[in-house]
């Protein structure tokens, strides 16, 4: 089962979803990043340029040659964020899946902090009309219709915002062009010179770069939402998006620099509108804005599918609205996101608050990418100059934004922090337990068992199970089997059946993968069937299992006629049962202090998950759930001294 999608193709629908769900909180940051740069300090020449210098070269570097034009490069068959580039890259060193997991937290981290703030702002522009209106019932009900709408798909979310971003950025280099005329000289703050002075010799210069920073915070995004919207749409859009925002930051510095001496009152962005103009701008403003957390969405629906598939994050419930490729929403995670949201604007209650917690998590997030990136260049490319000046590029760059974002901590930066290692911590202990409850996995030959599966099959001493049991394994080799399968069959309770089927799942690197081969152990009485799935396809194994028996009896490779004489004459199919064995950490344990916590946490955590029957798409009616005691390390019990009596 494909999803079929035509990624590839530039389109103008795709150019407008682009819009819509990726350049929100990008796009929307000439409202506060000129007011954030220039602050309490009189405004001069050396402040407006620079700062100005400043956003062009960080959009021309951060964003457009590290996100748009090299990023991108990475993707896997059209799918991108961290953990796709991650997937790329893993067998080079098992590390690196450090910065994967550290980058992840920090963008789900990003998308609790991003919503509120660019909502909060938006609203809070409204004070220039009504001084005195509430903002935070109102903010928390435009989150909260927000989050409503995700369960539609990105597809209809970007049909709606998509036009309405166009006007903005249209609305963005208008009104930057016509201040431009007026103070055409400040083209001249696009030399990087004006930069370099800023940085060095103004006064605690360094320290904006925590402002500066806020240009480009979305740009993490473009790469996260690459299977929303496809490469060449992205890079079409990214071209009108990039000249609208160089447009509106040249137009605010030219009405600046007719301020010059004086300190800043109000915004800068409104000072470029006409009186009759403003209740539109801020209006078209407003609801800018509050598309702005899109992006963040978005991307933490594609990066929490990704993480569950590299067994960083619990099996939680995915859902396709539609049947394009990259559509996806996460009704967990997305109503997490809309939790932690409520809480970030019931703390900090203002916008200007929420920037000190805004820029620290994001910068860990692209210092992660560059970091694989690296790895990704150093097996793509032959030049090992590219890869080293990348390298070097970016951690210089990067570095500056995390130390001049440090100061923000101690006024709520913690906060973002706070957030990333929470969810640190969730994928540090699923990946653990993976690993410890692989490592105690016992497995057992299969042909060792097969003369005792024909003998219980044949055995009319014990009641019939059904006529076709199936049992999930995670067993990827044929010849092998898990040995609490082999107990379940023939111990726990006798399972005979007539035919007896081993259904395996593999998960692959690339994203809508959709294959399946047929084993058969012994001749109509054991089957294997391996599907290879990619990692965005829906696993309904109910549907394929099905239709792989469909097959098989169309190319009269299996009798699925029931075995009952009575049944059988009247030619009906016979009964099939799934077998799905569930892991409980048993009592009977012994693990040291770190494995024992570790544990704790997963199963805690694993109440949270959705159960295995639910995640495999098994029908219910059908299935039937064991719990299996985990033993990791045995309880060493004391030597017991029979008394006579």
């Amino acid at each position: 089962m494909s999803i079929q999608y035509k990624s590839n193709a530039v389109s103008t629908a795709g150019v407008l979803i682009s819009l819509g769900i990726i350049y929100g909180d990008i796009g929307t940051s000439p409202l506060y990043v000129m007011k954030a740069i220039l602050g309490e300090a009189p405004i001069s020449e050396t402040l407006v340029y620079g700062g100005i210098s400043c956003v062009f070269w960080t959009l021309a570097l951060q964003t457009t040659l590290k996100y748009v034009v090299l990023t991108l490069q990475a993707d896997n068959n059209g799918e991108g964020g961290i953990f796709s580039l991650y997937t790329l890259i893993r067998r080079r060193s098992p590390w690196l899946i450090v910065p994967a997991m550290v980058g992840g937290a920090a963008l789900l981290a990003d998308g609790i902090i991003t919503p509120p703030i660019s909502v909060s702002s938006a609203i809070e522009g409204l004070r220039l009309l009504y001084p005195g209106i509430p903002t935070v019932p109102i903010v928390l009900a435009i989150l909260t219709g927000l989050f409503l709408m995700q369960s539609f798909g990105t597809q209809v979310v970007g049909k709606a915002f998509g036009p309405i971003m166009l006007l903005w950025f249209t609305m963005l280099g208008s009104l930057g062009a016509v201040s431009l005329l007026h103070h055409p000289e400040i083209l001249k703050a696009l030399h990087p010179y004006y930069a370099y002075n800023l940085l060095v010799n103004y006064p605690n210069g360094f320290w904006l770069l925590g402002a500066v920073f806020l240009c480009t915070t979305g740009a993490e995004a473009i790469y996260s939402d690459l299977g929303h919207c496809g490469c060449p749409n992205i890079r079409l859009s990214w071209a009108f998006v990039k000249v609208s925002l160089v447009l509106n930051y040249l137009g605010q510095g030219a009405w600046l620099m007719t301020q010059q001496g004086k300190q800043l009152v109000g915004n800068p962005f409104y000072s470029l509108m006409p009186d009759w103009f403003l209740l539109i701008g801020i209006t078209i403003a407003t609801i800018a804005a509050i598309i702005a957390s899109q992006a963040l969405l978005s991307g933490s629906f594609t990066l929490i599918s990704e993480a569950i598939r590299l067994n960083l994050w619990p099996k939680v419930k995915l859902v396709y609205p539609t049947n394009l490729k990259g559509q996806l929403y996460v009704p967990s995670v997305n109503w997490l996101l809309w939790a932690g949201c409520v809480g970030v604007v019931l703390y900090f209650r203002e916008s200007a608050q929420m920037e000190a917690a805004y820029g620290l998590a994001i910068t860990m997030a692209m210092l992660s990418t560059t970091i694989l990136m690296t790895y990704y260049l150093y097996v793509k490319s032959r030049s090992r100059i590219l890869v080293v000046s990348f390298l070097v590029l970016y951690l210089a760059i990067e570095l500056s934004f995390l130390v001049a974002n440090l100061s923000k901590f101690p006024h709520g930066g913690w906060v973002s922090l706070l957030i990333a290692g929470l969810l640190l911590a969730v994928m540090y202990t699923w990946i653990n337990a993976f690993y410890i409850k692989r490592s105690f996995t016992d497995y057992v030959r299969l042909k060792d068992y097969l003369p005792a599966l024909r003998e219980l099959s044949a055995d009319e001493s014990v009641p019939k199970y059904t006529t076709h049991l199936v049992f999930m394994t995670s067993v990827s080799s044929p010849r092998d089997i898990e040995s609490k399968i082999i107990y379940s069959i023939f111990q726990k309770r006798p399972k005979r059946a007539d035919i007896y089927w081993f259904v395996h799942v593999e998960t692959t690197d690339e994203p809508y993968t959709s294959e399946y081969k047929v084993s058969r152990i012994t001749d109509d009485d054991i089957i294997r069937i391996d599907f290879k799935l990619g990692f965005r396809v829906e696993q309904r194994i109910n549907l394929f299992f099905r239709k792989v028996v469909e097959e098989l009896v169309d190319n009269g490779e299996v009798d699925i006629t029931s075995r009952y004489s009575s049944l059988s004459r009247q030619h009906l199919i016979g009964d099939f049962r799934f077998v799905v064995l569930e892991k409980f950490l048993s009592y009977e344990n012994d693990l040291p202090f770190r494995k024992r916590l570790i544990m704790e946490w997963y199963f805690n955590l694993k109440q949270f998950a959705t159960s295995e029957s639910k995640w495999f798409g098994l029908d219910t009616s059908s299935v039937k759930v064991e719990k299996v005691p985990l033993v990791i390390m045995p309880v060493k019990l004391p030597h017991l001294r029979r008394v006579k009596v």
